[in-house]
């Protein structure tokens, strides 16, 4: 009688459509000399993507954080991620009326040793299928800029040169 629940439940489980398993990806910063700067998880949670960033080896002080638009990330400047994922075509900033991108986040944090860490829910974008999906054709990325975002100025929140880049992918 075990051999036949157990069995009955796992071709329970396999029967879930790929929407009821939980949805994740790692991506990995490196910066322009190839050096692994951060390591960043996304998980679909209800009411977005929620990204959790962890950084060591960069500047102190605030630094601008976003997705953009391409699974590229070419040293030394990283210009190959294009710009910011935009979906809905809005303007930049988290604090700018006609915005935000959809791949906004808010400043980083770097503390004095190097390290930083942020964690915050995105629910502009999906890792499901959908316009707003990160998970796509050609990729996206995370970019870590020089400086701080400003959260309103366009393109990019006069955030600086990009310091460090990650290809999220499945």
């Amino acid at each position: 009688m075990k051999r036949y629940l157990v069995v009955v439940f796992a071709m329970l489980g396999l029967g879930l459509p790929a929407s009821a398993h939980a949805q994740s990806t790692r991506a990995q910063l490196k910066d322009a000399q190839a050096k692994v700067v951060g390591t960043a998880t996304l998980s679909e949670v209800p009411g977005g993507v929620r990204v959790t960033l962890r950084v060591n080896g960069l500047k102190p002080g605030e630094h601008g954080f976003h997705i953009h638009a391409v699974g590229k990330c070419e040293p030394p400047d990283f210009m190959s991620a294009g710009g910011h994922f935009n979906p809905y075509e809005k303007h930049h900033g988290l604090a700018n009326p006609a915005g935000p991108h959809a791949g906004d986040f808010p400043n980083l944090e770097v503390g004095a040793d190097g390290t930083g860490s942020l964690d915050t829910i995105d629910s502009l974008v999906t890792l499901k299928e959908g316009a707003n999906s990160l998970i796509r054709p050609g990729g996206t990325s995370l970019i870590i800029h020089a400086d701080p975002d400003d959260e309103k100025t366009d393109p990019a929140g006069n955030s600086g040169a990009r310091v460090a880049c990650g290809r999220i992918e499945r």
